[in-house]
Formats: C-alpha cells, structure tokens, sequence
C-alpha cells in the first residue's frame, strides 16, 4: 500500500466499487494509489486524454463537464465522497470522454489503471467482486431512482438542498454545486418546475440569491420530505 494509508484505504472501501471487496484484496489492487489534496481550482483531466487513471473523491467535489460552443461549461455530472469516478473510460475507450474540475479543497485518490488492470488479470475473482459492488450499487439506484420519481418536485428538490447542509444549524448558506438547469435535469424534472419548487420552499425557510441558497428552518425542510408537500 505505498501510497495510500490506512485511513485513507479505509475511506476508499466506502466506495459503492469496493464494496464487495475484503481490506486485503482492496490493498492490492490499490498499492500503487496516491491521496492527492487539490488546494485550488484545477483541471484534472480534458476530453480525449488517455483513460490512464480512475479516481476516488475522499472530500470535497468534482465535476464532470462538457464545453460549449461558445466554451462556457455545461456540467454533466458531480462526484462527492466517497464516489469513485472515470473507472468506465479506463474499462471501455480507454479515453476520457468529457473534462473533469477538481474544486478547491478536495482530496482524490488517484488510481494509476496499469497495475489495477494487470491486478484484475491476475486474479478475475476480484473482478467478480468489483462487479458484485456495482450489482449491489445498482440496486441501490433503482430504489433511489423508485423514491424519486414518487416524490413532488418541492420535496426533491428540499431533498437535494438538505443533503448538501449535512449536519449543518439553521441559517446554514449553500452553494449549488451546478447549474439550475443541470440540477433541474438531476432531479428530474423541468427548468421551469425547478423555479416553481424555488419560490414554494420560501414557506420552509428557503430563500433562494442565485446560486447561493440560506436554509432558516431545516426541522421544516425535513418534514416537508416526510409528510410531502402539494407539488
């Protein structure tokens, strides 16, 4: 395990990927893994670079995105701890298929993908038990995804707003971590419905400055995701 302690090989392990793998089979296949900490802003890999790392979010953010004609950035997906993430380019292409930034603050287990890969075919019954991870992972989605869709918009979004308050006090100010049309798409519903579930929160305490939100009442915000609100 030479780059990697003991607790940050036992953060990783919390990884839906690793799941189904015993600390010793996690230790080999990760011995050449580094813990990375990013203090600024930077750009971890653009499209088209070889697949030649995956990587794992120990804290912070980040984000997979795709430039724009006009090159502004169009957020595609968002990985926070403890996710693993560009695991598929390196399974599949071999390409990164989008850009990926790496937001101030986080530190990311950097996977080198030679020795993982030469790892798996040295032994396949480790990779039996990534695959079992990411079955147990899936279903996991699937009641997600069941718990969503039976979900007003209000209470998905308040859902959304809570989860990034963690064990924060009331008047806790979030950032959202993407676009409103790009969170309007991850929870499932429409740009114009996100505004609606906006302006319907201010009566759970929710008031809305762009991207910066102020949560007053998170007990509120929590009953409304129990007890279900009217949209």
């Amino acid at each position: 395990m030479a780059g990697l302690s003991a607790t940050d090989l036992q953060a990783a392990a919390a990884a839906p990927l690793f799941a189904a793998l015993k600390p010793e089979e996690l230790g080999h296949l990760l011995d050449q893994a580094v813990a990375v900490s990013h203090p600024e802003n930077s750009l971890l890999f653009s499209q088209g670079d070889d697949a030649d790392h995956f990587f794992v979010v120990l804290e912070g953010r980040v984000n997979i995105f795709a430039l724009t004609e006009t090159g502004d950035q169009s957020i595609i997906e968002v990985f926070e701890g403890i996710s693993t993430f560009a695991e598929a380019a390196m399974f599949s292409s071999g390409k990164y298929p989008l850009n990926c930034e790496v937001v101030a603050g986080s530190r990311l287990v950097h996977i080198p993908a030679a020795p993982f890969l030469k790892r798996l075919a040295d032994n396949p019954r480790l990779g039996f038990h990534l695959l079992s991870g990411l079955s147990r992972w899936q279903m996991h989605m699937i009641h997600e995804i069941t718990e969503l869709k039976s979900k007003s918009p209000g209470q998905r979004l308040a859902s959304f707003l809570l989860a990034l308050a963690r064990d924060a006090q009331d008047g806790v100010q979030v950032r959202l971590p993407i676009t409103k049309a790009a969170l309007a798409s991850r929870i499932g519903i429409a740009p114009e419905s996100l505004s609606r579930a906006l302006a319907r929160l201010k009566a759970a305490g929710v008031e809305s400055h762009g991207r910066e939100v102020v949560l007053t009442d998170l007990a509120a915000l929590r009953r409304l995701v129990r007890d279900g609100d009217p949209s």
